[in-house]
């Protein structure tokens, strides 16, 4: 029997959210306690051996890789949310979207200064979104280590982007597309 790859656990669910794209479900590798396992492992394992204080997860789907990874490296997590959703004193950072803006936000005393952080998320597309977290965390005085995703959608240019910043960034596959 062949060992399944991270691709065998992603389904593609042509026409969503609307025609022409080609929508990349990572529920079914999170559903999949296999696949879940590889994923974390994987996402993690170019930085194991690293200092890392923290994990920083992009909502949403960031959260659940992000909270996992931190749990292996066995350091704390950092939600990046979505403007509104975060009770205390916080630093927003606004990013583009196709038509439009949206805003990230992090709590202002979410790490110390100097802290060491790794950013997760399931999608590295344009890289506007990850874009924002990075500069957020750089906001608290930290320093980002690297950035993990599960999958790149290399046409849509954010590894391009983040590696403009300096930054190592660490996919598991890619898909031709959007």
């Amino acid at each position: 029997m062949q060992k399944k790859t991270i691709l065998d656990y992603i389904r593609t669910i042509p026409d969503f959210p609307k025609p022409g794209i080609m929508f990349r479900d990572v529920t079914t590798l999170f559903a999949d306690a296999r696949g879940m396992r590889l994923c974390v492992d994987q996402l993690l394992d170019p930085f194991a051996g690293e200092e890392i204080d923290a994990v920083a997860g992009l909502e949403a789907r960031g959260f659940i890789l992000g909270g996992a990874v931190a749990h292996q490296l066995g350091c704390g997590f950092v939600p990046i949310r979505k403007k509104g959703k975060l009770p205390g004193e916080t630093f927003e950072q606004d990013y583009a979207l196709e038509y439009g803006t949206a805003t990230v936000e992090v709590h202002r005393d979410a790490l110390p200064p100097g802290a060491r952080v790794l950013l997760v998320d399931d999608l590295l597309a344009t890289g506007g979104t990850a874009q924002a977290g990075i500069s957020l965390l750089e906001r608290l005085g930290t320093q980002v280590v690297g950035c993990a995703f599960v999958i790149d959608l290399p046409e849509l240019g954010g590894r391009r982007a983040l590696e403009e910043m300096d930054m190592p960034i660490h996919t598991l596959c890619a898909f031709d597309g959007h």
